[in-house]
């Protein structure tokens, strides 16, 4: 990479930390990196509201390549250690979403210039933190007739600038599960004159407990996140409790699955307690299944580079909306190593490595040279139904 665009890069990175913003919110942060690349690169830059592309044609029309960042950032005190650090009181880049943003502009500057066979595309989504993002923004793959899509993700626990890559499922599916209860408050030495939701609340956690140890169809999780019943008072019994927990399964249909057995479960407990439920999910995310032909794309140009490359053994279990895209057309997603004893994502202690940038660029830059392969063939996948059984909602918790 050439260092200029580095330099560039670097401070446009450190620009984006100093203001960072929520999934859905980002429009400051899109309309500095329009303005970048408007004032920097030949690319045409494309606003779509809240959010954006920038695409440049190559020789060969029927060849398109698209590259995403995600530009949104977490719910998370930052300290002013950093010469750079967020001006946005209790929200800050923890993740590291500057980083990709930052990477595909250095992808612009360095294609500058340079005659491509495909044409270009650069896709700067929102909300990734909470798996709309990527839902709205893959409608570009169908109407562009995208035939692969490429991103990275920067991790820690890996050699600094190291390729980390995992055929198929690479990140697992997941969504947040929240169960209502409401019955009637009432004073605690009269209890049987009120309807207390503690005993179905602890029940249904119980049950979800015991219908994620099937681990035959591969892992699944089911974490709690948040219990509330009362408020503690000693003289109130109370009437209402609320149940929140995240389902994390490598397998979309098997979630969907436990989670109807949840709520199945939890509407015969309010049945039986004489209590109102309901449900809502929230923060879905669909399983990330990488092409192996794409990611065979990727580890040969990482290989030319003379990266580093190391095959992840386990899934990352975190969840990931990349898989949206993947629903339309092959692609992958590899990780950066930041470091070996690196600070952990979503900690208050993690910047993102700006030694990796030309890492991320030089990839993507080699990607980026090559044609397609005809025999790709978009999936036009179906969106899988999310549905929940009274009452459906779906919202934004950061519960990923």
């Amino acid at each position: 990479m050439k260092q200029k665009n580095l330099l560039k890069i670097t401070e446009l990175r450190h620009e984006l930390h100093m203001y960072p913003e929520l999934s859905m919110q980002e429009t400051e942060t899109a309309a500095r990196l329009r303005k970048f690349l408007e004032d920097n690169t030949g690319f045409q830059v494309v606003d779509r509201g809240n959010w954006f592309y920038a695409v440049r044609k190559g020789k060969d029309a029927k060849s398109k390549i698209a590259f995403r960042a995600d530009m949104d950032a977490l719910p998370i005190t930052e300290d002013h250690s950093l010469r750079y650090h967020s001006k946005n009181a209790g929200v800050s880049h923890k993740c590291g979403h500057d980083g990709h943003c930052a990477a595909l502009c250095g992808l612009a500057l360095e294609l500058d210039g340079i005659d491509t066979e495909a044409d270009i595309y650069l896709i700067f989504q929102p909300g990734e933190e909470t798996g709309s993002g990527a839902l709205i923004c893959r409608e570009l793959i169908r109407q562009e007739g995208i035939a692969q899509i490429y991103a990275f993700h920067n991790l820690g626990g890996y050699p600094e600038g190291s390729i980390v890559y995992r055929s198929g499922l690479t990140q697992p599916a997941s969504e947040g599960l929240r169960i209502c209860f409401e019955g009637k408050t009432s004073h605690a030495s009269a209890p049987e004159e009120g309807r207390n939701p503690s005993c179905a609340v602890a029940r249904v956690i119980l049950k979800a407990e015991e219908l994620t140890r099937d681990q035959s169809d591969g892992m699944f999780l089911c974490t709690i996140t948040g219990v509330s019943v009362g408020t503690g008072d000693f003289g109130i019994s109370p009437g209402s409790g609320e149940l929140s927990m995240t389902l994390r399964a490598k397998k979309e249909n098997r979630m969907k699955e436990v989670e109807e057995q949840i709520i199945r479960f939890a509407q015969e407990e309010a049945t039986r307690c004489r209590l109102q439920t309901s449900c809502s999910i929230h923060d879905y995310f669909p399983e990330t299944r990488n092409n192996d032909q794409c990611l065979e794309t990727v580890i040969t140009a990482a290989a030319n580079l003379g990266m580093n490359v190391i095959p992840m053994e386990s899934l990352w279990r975190a969840s990931e909306d990349f898989g949206w895209y993947l629903k339309e057309c092959p692609g992958a997603i590899i990780y950066i190593g930041s470091g070996e004893n690196y600070p952990p994502l979503h900690s208050e202690g993690y910047d993102f490595n700006d030694r990796i940038l030309a890492t991320a660029v030089d990839l993507f830059a080699t990607i980026a040279a090559k044609r397609p392969q005809r025999s790709f063939i978009p999936l036009r996948q179906t969106t899988p139904e999310v549905v929940c059984s009274p009452e459906f909602t779906k919202e934004s918790q950061y519960e990923r």
